[in-house]
């Protein structure tokens, strides 16, 4: 299965693929979407629009692991940052990707064991379960690789659909 993991964003927009079977995950690419500064609200949601569907189409994820949003102290940030996860919602459904939702806490659960890890930790442990040299940069790509990992330990955790079996008497 391949996953891309998603750290919605509005001037950076970090992503990470990773293909996770049978409970092995291996990263394919990381990296990260980034829209000028300068540019009105309405160009740089069109350009993540646009980029993201490049993306999907480039990558053929089967899945995507977003991360809901936590506002923490800066709720224009936080608008903006909305705004631009409504249009990677929007790139997603409109390419026919399956889309899954986790918050903060399910990722550093998934990833360290503990769900009020620090990001470093995260970040730390992310490096070390997909076998990897340095920690990816820039930080957001760190950060949707972790959301990866995440819908990939979540995944492959399920336990298969039971089977109605009937009794023939």
């Amino acid at each position: 299965m391949r996953i891309l993991g998603i750290d919605p964003g509005f001037a950076t927009i970090g992503f990470g693929l990773v293909e996770a079977d049978r409970g092995q995950v291996h990263m394919v690419t990381y990296g990260a979407i980034t829209t000028p500064a300068g540019l009105p609200l309405s160009r740089r949601l069109y350009q993540i629009g646009t980029d993201m569907e490049d993306l999907i189409g480039q990558l053929k994820p089967d899945v995507i692991s977003i991360e809901e949003l936590f506002f923490n102290t800066n709720i224009t940030t936080g608008i903006a940052v909305a705004h631009g996860r409504g249009v990677i919602l929007y790139a997603a459904e409109k390419c026919g990707i399956p889309l899954y939702e986790y918050t903060p806490s399910q990722v550093k659960l998934a990833v360290t064991g503990y769900g009020k890890a620090e990001k470093r930790q995260v970040m730390d442990m992310t490096k070390r379960l997909l076998k990897l040299k340095a920690v990816p940069r820039p930080d957001d790509a760190a950060d949707a690789l972790a959301l990866a990992l995440c819908h990939a330990r979540s995944f492959t955790s399920r336990l298969p659909q039971m089977v109605d079996v009937k009794e023939t008497v």
